[in-house]
């Protein structure tokens, strides 16, 4: 019996090392999409794989592949061909993001991620205002790079909780206080969507507002970045001191960053994400595969692949990893069918959410798909043995690459609480800004005290209030 895939996957002018398409959901894409995948597998030989070598070893920030993804459409993959963009999908941007991660460049994969991010927060709200819609035509011609900056230095994986930002209306705008922890591509990027409280805030985190930022009105120290992966992302803290900029640079109207969070900027990023966790542990097999093949110990006339540890090692791994991309492409899919296709023009009315009803799956597909990047990078190091433990291989770079899925934000501790909490009790126990009183909690401590307990805990909260 035949399972031979027709397909022929090469890697320059030969075919390629690893692992064939009959390991790959082809039936996934249609022939465009494939035709984009063979376009980017060739430039991932040719560029990208040999510039992640560069970025990884001299903590350099990836621009010239981002130059090249230009050169074939691929910073205006979500952006509507009306823009000049390529008018792709949910599941065209699994495909390419997993496709650079695996044969190309694990930092440009992830500074991509965040450049779709920042793409899908202006597209959401694109349709009547001419600043964004000037942006989008330029992205890919002018190679300007996006990037989302969320994170707040005093609420860590609770990104959505900005204590240290603000935003005040002035007579022709708005000045912009914002200080992020972590930002990818911070400094480097030519655009930057972040948030903060909205103008005219009153105490409700939840209220908040996005806006668009340029590169020369952020402050940032790229120099410092010195992180164990993913080590060309230049991911670090950001601030906006007061920047003052016009009020055609609010992204929606104001208090729509929640809703933009919900329906926008965490699908893609979660999506998008969990593609590129997909991609590494593939690359990461893909070499194990060629090294093991090829690796001959010739005391006992056999090939490392011979070992039946090995087989069982390589399989395992293949299995759990197209389960994971299953579930990527099958919420792709979903997404697809939810918004008509990645049609933005849905968005005119900004109450039509469909993918915020998906966000919990989302949640689900991160953590699955971070836990199992991390089992496979350790499996196929001890797949490699000592050839592994060798930067020259790339199975320790990947390695190392692989650690940021499980701690980046939402983390895979945050991610598991507010998937089981929501399944035990509801959306509305999640709490995301801490509005919501425990009175279980408070009346269980309460009975805890005796009398005089008590009366000092009542005359201490009678004071406050008064």
């Amino acid at each position: 019996m035949s399972f031979q895939n027709n397909e022929n996957k090469k890697w320059g002018n030969e075919n390629f090392w690893g692992l064939s398409y009959d390991f790959d959901p082809q039936w996934d894409l249609t022939l465009e999409q494939k035709i984009i995948q063979t376009k980017l597998i060739q430039l991932c030989e040719s560029t990208l794989r040999k510039n992640a070598i560069e970025s990884d070893r001299n903590l350099i920030y990836p621009r010239k592949n981002f130059e090249a993804l230009a050169s074939i459409g691929l910073l205006g993959l979500i952006i509507p061909k009306e823009f000049g963009g390529m008018g792709e999908n949910h599941t065209c941007a699994t495909m390419v993001v997993e496709t650079i991660a695996r044969y190309g460049c694990a930092s440009t994969a992830m500074c991509y991620v965040m450049h779709i991010a920042a793409l899908s927060a202006i597209l959401l709200r694109h349709h009547n205002n001419a600043c964004i819609k000037n942006l989008l035509s330029k992205i890919n011609n002018e190679v300007l790079i996006g990037t989302v900056s969320y994170s707040d230095p005093e609420t860590g994986s609770h990104f959505w909780y900005h204590l240290s930002s603000k935003c005040e209306k002035t007579d022709n705008g708005w000045q912009i206080y914002k200080k992020s922890s972590w930002t990818t591509s911070g400094g480097f990027a030519d655009w930057y969507v972040t948030q903060t409280t909205s103008p005219d805030f009153k105490g409700d985190y939840s209220d908040l507002s996005c806006f668009l930022i340029w590169k020369n009105e952020v402050k940032t120290n790229p120099a410092t970045w010195d992180g164990l992966g993913l080590r060309g992302n230049q991911s670090g803290p950001l601030e906006i001191n007061g920047v003052e900029i016009s009020k055609d640079r609010m992204i929606g109207p104001k208090g729509d960053g929640a809703r933009s969070n919900d329906e926008a900027v965490d699908p893609f990023f979660l999506l998008c994400s969990s593609a590129c966790w997909n991609g590494i542990a593939m690359g990461m097999i893909d070499i194990a595969k060629n090294h093991t093949t090829k690796k001959k110990h010739n005391d006992v006339g056999m090939r490392v692949a011979d070992y039946p540890t090995i087989q069982d090692y390589i399989g395992e791994c293949i299995i759990e990893t197209n389960a994971s991309r299953s579930f990527n492409f099958h919420q792709a899919k979903a997404l697809d069918q939810k918004t008509e296709n990645c049609d933005w023009s849905i968005h005119n009315d900004i109450q039509i959410l469909p993918r915020t009803q998906m966000l919990h799956w989302l949640w689900q597909l991160k953590f699955s798909c971070a836990k199992n990047v991390a089992k496979v990078s350790d499996k196929m190091l001890h797949t490699c043995g000592g050839t592994g433990y060798k930067p020259e291989l790339g199975i320790e770079r990947y390695l190392r690459d692989t650690k940021a899925g499980w701690v980046m934000g939402p983390t895979n501790e945050v991610l598991r609480q507010l998937v089981g909490k929501y399944a035990l009790f509801g959306i509305e126990s999640l709490d995301y800004w801490n509005q919501n009183i425990n009175e279980r909690v408070i009346y269980n401590e309460i009975k805890k005290m005796d009398n005089k307990t008590k009366k000092e805990f009542a005359e201490k909260i009678l004071k406050e209030i008064s």
